[in-house]
């Protein structure tokens, strides 16, 4: 692989982690909640997504469930449910506070459950499948062998991605002060709920290119 198309595919890919995505709301949103460290476990799941896309992007199967109808609908429902579902549960969530060093420790989800929440936000979300298999061609040699090429741009979003959700999360917990008592951590959940079911609902929207 040339420098010239890895760097190209550099700048590709971090505008694509820095544009507004359920990725970037979930690692907000979890940064604000429970802080930057205990957000990492999110992005941590966001990259494991991340990384099943890449692999079925590349493995061409991304072409195949965007030629199946029933395939894509099924993914795209999925996921749409599973942000709405998201969405619904944090608007729904207690507000909860407390000292500063110890604000809803209780009520933090577990490690894994963190992990699989940022895992299946991405892994459900039919519009990183659609990019991949739109954009990975492009920085492709076809006539160089095809796995290093794929494992060098796919090390490489996932450590610009991992690297801009972290960003994301760390802003948002850099703001917790502001949101220590009852009505604020409440604002808190309805907008960040509010703004994963719109996300959500608008996947229902979603089709693949060649039907655009």
């Amino acid at each position: 692989m040339l420098f010239s198309t890895w760097i190209a595919f550099v700048i590709a890919g971090t505008l694509i982690a820095i544009s507004p995505g359920s990725g970037a709301v979930l690692s907000m949103s979890h940064g604000l909640a429970y802080g930057l460290k205990k957000a990492s476990a999110t992005v941590l799941g966001l990259q494991i997504g991340l990384i099943l896309v890449l692999i079925i992007a590349g493995a061409g199967v991304g072409s195949l469930l965007l030629a199946s109808s029933l395939a894509f609908t099924i993914v795209k429902v999925v996921g749409a449910l599973y942000l709405i579902y998201l969405g619904i549960g944090q608007w729904r969530a207690k507000a909860e506070v407390g000292p500063v060093d110890t604000a809803g420790l209780a009520a933090h989800p577990s490690f894994r459950k963190r992990v699989m929440t940022g895992f299946l936000t991405n892994a459900t979300n039919p519009k990183g499948i659609i990019f991949m298999v739109a954009v990975l061609p492009s920085f492709i040699n076809q006539k160089a062998p095809l796995l290093p090429q794929l494992a060098i741009l796919g090390v490489t979003m996932v450590v610009i991605d991992s690297t801009v959700m972290h960003g994301y999360a760390a802003l948002a917990s850099s703001m917790q002060r502001f949101f220590r008592d009852v009505r604020a951590v409440k604002l808190q959940n309805r907008i960040f709920g509010a703004v994963l079911v719109l996300m959500g609902s608008l996947l229902f929207l979603v089709q693949p290119s060649h039907r655009a």
